[in-house]
């Protein structure tokens, strides 16, 4: 008898503001708490936005007002958590609105299926990413497994950031990998709160620019298989029917 695996409906939004992508995250996140929709995938790109976490140190953005508005980037307290990151086009974001006590999953084993995912994502574009002790978040470079003294940042070069938020069991905010982002603006602020953050995108390893929808698309599917949810697109217009 086939069994049939419960559904994680995926969209791709392309590129839309941060502050009308978290509205929309947090009106999905409520009716996934009360049962009304399915574990849902959002994949999409920001305009530029520094985003600050729960640990977040305002002084770790470094860039004056006048400078933000020069590059036009705005900056928008959130509530995930981790530190301050940059949003922006190039990146692929991924908010994964899913309920964690239904898949029986703990919140450290979910971050590092998150993890998971965009390793093997890297694998596809020849790319060899890998996890750091103690940090969240996956580096290229540097020795796969290490563990970085204290008060040092790892060795290597970060490509993708995590930050979630779980409450009622269900988690939302997610993950963003650098794709072909514009790593100047990482410039601005103390990344992740690691001073002189090595930053990188699958672009800068490897020459190679692919489109940010179809790192989307393998993403989403990967993550699929390791919740063991059975992916379904659909466009924006279901989410808010």
């Amino acid at each position: 008898m086939t069994v049939s695996l419960p559904e994680l409906q995926s969209v791709w939004l392309g590129r839309m503001h941060y502050s009308t992508a978290l509205d929309l995250q947090r009106s999905l996140f409520e009716r996934r708490k009360s049962g009304d929709i399915p574990d849902t995938l959002l994949t999409l790109e920001h305009d530029p936005v520094y985003t600050l976490g729960r640990r977040s140190v305002q002084d770790h953005v470094l860039a004056e007002p006048a400078t933000l508005a020069a590059i036009g980037a705005e900056v928008v307290e959130t509530d995930r958590g981790g530190e301050v990151t940059y949003h922006g086009p190039g990146q692929l974001v991924m908010y994964p609105i899913i309920s964690l006590r239904e898949a029986e999953l703990g919140p450290v084993t979910y971050v590092r299926i998150l993890e998971q995912v965009v390793i093997d994502t890297l694998r596809q574009f020849w790319v060899q990413g890998h996890r750091v002790v103690g940090k969240t978040g996956v580096w290229v470079g540097g020795e796969p497994g290490s563990k970085p003294e204290a008060g040092s940042n790892p060795a290597g070069r970060k490509i993708a950031a995590m930050g979630v938020r779980v409450s009622a069991g269900v988690a939302m905010h997610g993950l963003a990998l650098n794709v072909s982002t514009d790593l100047t603006y990482f410039d601005h602020i103390v990344p992740c709160g690691m001073p002189s953050l090595a930053v990188t995108s699958i672009f800068a390893e490897t020459g190679a620019s692919p489109g940010v929808s179809s790192v989307a698309e393998i993403s989403a599917g990967l993550l699929a298989v390791m919740l063991q949810r059975r992916l379904v697109t659909v466009g924006i217009d279901h989410l808010t029917a």
